[in-house]
């Protein structure tokens, strides 16, 4: 079993014949803990490289989210995200708020529960989202990063709206959306609301095609409330 890589069979058997004969299961059951032993192992470790390949800001869950009218989220809101079935339909979610409100915990919290579903994730803050298409665009490699973004059943664009945006940058943040659309999905995560974006994009030609690939068949989530980071302080 070692030698076939079957681990959690293997560690699953190794228990196994630790116990008394007695109490040591038939054939027939045997085999299927040992298969459900592996089945669960290879689960874990594939969420485990799910998240680590994904490079959330913070190590949030959906069950830490806290859910209340004065923050504009209800549980049934956050319960209709749980099953990810918005990645299967190709769906896009918009959250926008003041500093400090939660948005981006709420879209790593998003991310990590795609991951523990089997949805590859890849998380950008919009700096790191530009250094890494200006460095593309220097050696050669930018069609190549978009290739591997396409394999992301899901990317996270936080901070959405902080920093101008050059020419360059909208026209890749145009052809990632565009290899995207109706396929994959975003998470945009913005200070600015979303009927400022336009205006923000700057160029009528770009913002009109950059917002149609956004806003088209997705959700949005306006949250609301006083700064969490201020409230955690206290």
């Amino acid at each position: 079993m070692q030698l076939l890589r079957l681990q959690g069979m293997a560690g699953a058997y190794e228990a196994i014949t630790a116990l008394p004969l007695n109490r040591q299961p038939e054939a027939h059951e045997l085999i299927a803990q040992l298969t459900q032993a592996e089945l669960q192992h290879r689960t874990h470790r594939r969420t485990g490289m799910f998240i680590k390949l994904s490079k959330l800001r913070f190590s949030a869950r959906l069950e830490e989210i806290v859910c209340s009218s004065d923050r504009n989220l209800s549980k049934k809101q956050l319960t209709a995200l749980a099953d990810c079935q918005y990645i299967t339909r190709s769906e896009n979610l918009l959250i926008t708020g003041a500093t400090g409100c939660g948005k981006s915990f709420l879209a790593c919290a998003l991310g990590h529960q795609a991951c523990l579903i089997g949805f590859k994730t890849h998380y950008f803050n919009l700096n790191r989202f530009v250094e890494k298409i200006t460095l593309s665009r220097l050696d050669g490699t930018f069609v190549k990063m978009l290739n591997q973004l396409d394999k992301f059943p899901l990317v996270i664009l936080d901070d959405f709206g902080l920093q101008p945006l050059d020419q360059s940058t909208k026209l890749a943040l145009l052809q990632l959306l565009e290899d995207r659309y109706a396929k994959r999905s975003t998470i945009i995560a913005s200070q600015l609301p979303v009927a400022k974006w336009h205006e923000y994009l700057g160029d009528p030609t770009l913002a009109d095609a950059i917002m149609d690939r956004i806003t088209t068949n997705a959700h949005r989530f306006e949250l609301k409330g006083p700064s969490l980071r201020t409230k955690k302080s206290q």
